[in-house]
């Protein structure tokens, strides 16, 4: 069993995150005694509950007083959602018992104006693999190739790209439109293989709706969908203004680079060129992410472009200041060329600490920029964030 770097509450707690991210492993992992399990996936769990919520209330109570359960474990709690008001019952009254509800999306939650126990369970999310969960089996061209969801570790290549070819057929495409999220199916899954190939890039709602043939309200709505079922997240640029950040084109980063191979059709060929770019990128952009959520940090993560189109990957903003300025190159060697993104914001910035993140052999330092091999940053992020 790998240790995941999550830190759970000791109190009642949402856990979310895409499938096969290992909730349900690591929930029987650290919780073996005294727990009652329902798996909302089970058909007879779900009609059960369906029909009859307080059923929950009353077996709950039951096994609190008579079997002595420290531990109600309720998996894929967005199925459903009116369990929560028994929940909610259930831990004014016995403080004691603690509650754990994992799932997949938390979309029918939070837009659908139901009981999210007010404070009374902290939310946590949980992801793919780090690199320093499994940095002991998992090199960097596997990370960038089939990504780090944990049914892949120990398997061969030919088994990760049925795995992941399964997770983007059966899951995104059929799954998302059967929970009544996504009601055009081919409107849908046109939206993903072009919002695939598009991945690090600054979303133009207007051009991606051309290309899908949809409108472009429909276009934002799957785009939120991905964002609201941790299939994706957004990159805002840096503006000193919120409201002018908000306004401005964002960028869309998948949550696996092995998902978003699937979705590109490039699980069979070699990585090189612009898209082994994007992907490193997109690597170390989901280690920071993941990271920032991991430690409960309060950081603020950006990218930084101008109208002229000078850009830099990564900015690190902390209680209204901006820490660090991070450039992620996939070049083995790093020469002034790279650093123009970083000389156009420090014209205007120039005390804030520059790193470029690159896949070299040792640290060094470039014209005041310091040049990082990727494993040094990755595995240090707790002193970046």
């Amino acid at each position: 069993m790998i240790n995941r770097i999550i830190t759970l509450p000791k109190s009642s707690f949402f856990l979310f995150g895409p499938r096969q991210t290992g909730k349900t492993t690591l929930i029987h992992t650290l919780f073996k005694d005294h727990i009652w399990e329902i798996n909302l996936l089970w058909t007879e769990n779900f009609l059960k509950y369906s029909k009859f919520p307080q059923q929950f209330r009353l077996e709950a109570i039951e096994k609190i007083i008579k079997e002595k359960i420290r531990y109600i474990f309720i998996d894929e709690i967005q199925r459903i959602p009116l369990l929560l008001n028994e929940v909610h019952y259930l831990i004014e009254e016995f403080p004691g018992c603690q509650f754990i509800m994992t799932g997949s999306s938390a979309r029918k939650l939070r837009r659908g104006g139901v009981n999210l126990l007010a404070g009374r369970a902290l939310e946590r999310q949980l992801f793919p693999f780090t690199y320093q969960e499994i940095k002991e089996s998992m090199n960097l061209e596997d990370l960038l190739k089939y990504g780090s969801l944990p049914p892949l570790l120990e398997k061969n290549d030919t088994e990760k790209r049925e795995i992941l070819n399964a997770y983007v057929n059966t899951y995104l495409r059929e799954e998302i439109q059967a929970e009544g999220i996504a009601r055009n199916i081919g409107g849908f899954s046109r939206f993903l293989d072009v919002a695939a190939s598009q991945f690090t890039e600054l979303l133009n709602f207007n051009a991606i709706a051309r290309d899908c043939a949809l409108p472009v309200r429909t276009v934002q709505s799957y785009y939120e969908i991905l964002e609201d079922t941790l299939i994706g997240f957004r990159l805002l640029p840096w503006r000193k203004s919120v409201r002018k950040r908000l306004r401005a084109h964002p960028k869309f980063y998948f949550f696996d680079n092995g998902v978003t191979n699937a979705l590109n059709g490039m699980l069979t060929s070699s990585l090189a060129g612009a898209i082994k770019g994007k992907l490193f990128e997109q690597f170390v952009i989901q280690e920071v992410y993941r990271f920032k959520h991991y430690l409960q940090s309060e950081a603020n993560l950006f990218f930084w472009r101008t109208n002229h189109g000078a850009e830099v990957d990564l900015l690190i903003e902390k209680h209204r200041q901006i820490k660090y300025i991070v450039e992620i190159k996939v070049s083995t060697i790093i020469t002034g060329a790279h650093l123009s993104g970083i000389r156009a914001f420090h014209e205007e910035n120039p005390d804030v600490p520059a790193y470029i993140v690159a896949p070299v052999d040792q640290p060094y330092e470039l014209e005041g920029v310091k040049i990082l091999p990727w494993q040094h940053f990755v595995l240090n992020l707790e002193n970046f964030l």
